[in-house]
This record gives structure tokens, sequence and C-alpha cells, in this order.
């Protein structure tokens, strides 16, 4: 059953490596403003600040494969309605300085974003509850390391250079790829045998049920933090992949294949470190691994306006990924491990909303910092600002929480 749900969540991060790509560069053939460039991503990632509480209430209440079918099937349908959009709006005019060339096909796409968003929101939340039934708690290390390898294969190498591709071929075509993906992780999830009901039915009054996830979670001071450390560490994330669309276009004057490729670069950091990744934190230990990946991407951030070139820049990402997927080891691990199952989707959503809920917040900051910027500054330079201001941000969050994560797993 493991391997299914490996398979089956390949499949969607597959997908969402795709759209990793395509919906900012797609944006970028409607606008060149770098704010409404954003917008597309924003309405994504919305959905995490917007829905991660209900998600949770709602996990702990229904049968969580029916959740992961039920997401599956929405945003199957949604991919399907972008591709025949596009294809019937094509050809696409010039994207304008200001405001969008085709206001209406914007505005279709911003609801689809937003209907896609809020489904990865309750199928992520129900498939992070899911694993303590398929795995022993002794073996979370390994079958997440295992999980978040085969998740960065799709998120982060195959389909970040897949849909740089397919969206250089032939516009429609990616968004039509993830309604296949969808489809067929459906396919894998509607095979899985078990029960998934949580242990014990929820109460019926959702502030009750909700003040005591919330109880437990103000109780996890270890909790607390990481949620909190990674919801900053994802608002600085969100700021470069974002500002990555426009700074690889004008400065580094390349096309969407070589953007696709640079994200898909950083995965091979991020396979390797998984597939190490039980090792690093068995001989670092937890404290001292997570420790080091907040500063080892911070320093990554910072470097990005000044690699040279395509090549530089894919290293960059490697370095950055591969730290990534060791803080994200430890900190899914440790939650899956300490947050008793009757209330694992209710905590889960409050924790997710810590450190999700930033992400818009990243994308609509780097926006805005590019447009601030140019004017005073010189287009080029104004687009590498949101990268410096992530890597003073990240400095900021490694003195931070340095010494808390020291004692955090004591």
């Amino acid at each position: 059953m493991l391997a299914r749900f490996i398979a089956a969540s390949g499949l969607t991060n597959l997908a969402d490596g795709v759209a990793v790509v395509v919906w900012g560069w797609l944006a970028s053939l409607l606008t060149r403003d770098p704010l409404l460039i954003a917008v597309l991503p924003m309405a994504m990632r919305l959905p995490w600040f917007l829905f991660a509480i209900p998600a949770g209430l709602i996990t702990d209440r229904v049968d969580r494969r029916s959740l992961l079918l039920t997401a599956d099937m929405v945003r199957t349908g949604a991919f399907l309605i972008v591709g025949i959009a596009l294809w019937l709006a094509l050809p696409l005019a010039d994207a304008p300085a200001t405001g969008v060339s085709d206001p209406r096909l914007f505005a279709l796409l911003i609801v689809a974003a937003l209907v896609i968003g809020f489904a990865e929101v309750v199928r992520d939340n129900a498939a992070q509850t899911m694993m303590p039934r398929l795995v022993a708690h002794n073996q979370l290390e390994r079958a997440n390391g295992r999980l978040w390898s085969v998740e960065l294969v799709g998120n982060s190498l195959l389909g970040p250079a897949l849909g740089a591709f397919l969206i250089a071929s032939f516009l429609p075509l990616p968004f039509l790829l993830n309604a296949v993906a969808f489809a067929l992780a459906f396919l894998l999830i509607r095979g899985l045998t078990g029960s998934f009901q949580p242990q014990t039915a929820a109460a019926q009054d959702w502030r009750r049920d909700l003040g005591e996830a919330w109880r437990f979670l103000m109780a996890a001071p270890v909790l607390k933090l990481l949620a909190v450390a990674t919801g900053v560490w994802n608002l600085l994330h969100q700021m470069i992949v974002i500002a990555l669309v426009l700074h690889v276009q004008e400065n580094l004057g390349l096309g969407a294949t070589a953007y696709g490729l640079i994200l898909a670069a950083g995965a091979v950091g991020g396979i390797c470190a998984g597939t190490v990744a039980e090792r690093i934190v068995n001989w670092l230990g937890r404290a001292r691994a997570a420790q080091l990946t907040t500063l080892i991407s911070t320093l990554a951030f910072a470097t990005i306006p000044f690699a040279p070139g395509p090549v530089a820049l894919a290293l960059v990402f490697v370095v950055s990924e591969g730290a990534g997927l060791i803080w994200n080891t430890v900190s899914v691990s440790y939650r899956q491990r300490v947050i008793p199952d009757r209330i694992l989707g209710r905590v889960n959503s409050l924790y997710r909303l810590l450190a999700w809920g930033m992400m818009p917040i990243g994308l609509a900051a780097s926006g805005l910092l590019t447009r601030l910027a140019d004017g005073p500054l010189e287009r080029e330079v104004a687009i590498t600002v949101p990268f410096i201001a992530a890597g003073l941000g990240g400095l900021l969050l490694t003195a931070a929480i340095w010494r808390p994560l020291g004692r955090a797993f004591d």
C-alpha cells in the first residue's frame, strides 16, 4: 500500500511541478507587471491561508482516502477546463507593460487556480495524516525520506523540465497533461485498502474541536517553533521562485526550457538528500540538522543574483533544495510522531496555516518589491531585489531560531 500511496503522490507532485513553471510563465505572457505576474501563483497559495483550518476539521471527521479522491477529481476537472480555455484563446496578444492582454482569460485562470489551491489544501492535509497508518512510527523518517524524494522527482525535477518543454511547444499542453496525472492518481488511491477513518470521531462542535487542537499546539513549543520557522522560510522561498521568472527572462536572456531546467536541477540536491536524509539526521542530530539547513538556505537565497549563468544558478538550487529536504524530513517526521491520530488533522491544519499561509505573502512581497524598485533602480537591478531581501530575511530567521532549535529536541 505504501508503494501505491507514494506513486499517487509522485503523480500529483509531477503535476504540481509542471504547475510551478506554467502558472508564473503563463502570467508573464499576459502581462509584464511583476505584481500581476505574482497573482496567479498567489491564487494557488491563498487557500492555504483561507482554508487550512476548515480542511483540518474536515480531515478529522471524514475518511481521509475519500478526501484524496475528491481533491484529485476536482483538480482533474479544473486543469482540463484551463487547457481547453487556453486552446480557444490562441494566439495570445503581446503582453503589455501594465494591465493584462486578455482580462477574461486572466480572470478564468485566477478562479481555476483558487479551485485547484483549495483542493490541494484538502488533499495534502489528509495525505499527511495517512502516513502513520501506512508505516510503523519507528519507520517514519525512512518512509518520509522516500516520499519526499519521489515528490521531488515529480515536483522539482521532471515536473518543471516537462512543464517548460510543453509550454514552449504548445501552451495548453501542460494543463491537459496535469488533468491526466490527477486522473491516474485518483485511480491509484482508489485501490488503497484498509481503514483511513479518524480513530475517534471528532465532536460536532467545531469550536471545541478547534480549541482542543489549538491548546495542543500552544502546549507544544517545538511544534510552534517548527511551524513559524517553516512559514518564514516558505515566504522567502516563494519570493525567489516568482522573482526568478523575470530574472531568467530579462537578466539572463533565457527561455521557458532553461527556466524549467534550472528549477529541475534543484531536485538533484533534494533527491540526493532524500536518499540519505535518515543517516544525516541520525549523524548530526535533529537539532543540528535543522540549524544547518536554515543557514545553507540563507546563503543560497543571497547567492542567486550573483550567479553568472544558468549552470551556476542551477548549482545554487541544488544546494537550496537539498537543505530544504533535510528540514522537511525533520519537521514532518516529528509532527507525525508527537500528534495523536484523533486530532492529527486539526493540529496539522493549524501547523500548516502558520507554515504554508505565509506563501501568498511572499509572492505578493516579491512582486511589490520589484515594482517599487523599478524606477529608482535600473530594471535589471530591481528584478534582483527580492533575492537580496530573501537573503537578509533568511539571515534574521537563522539568528532568531538557532538557539531555540538547539534546545528543541533535548
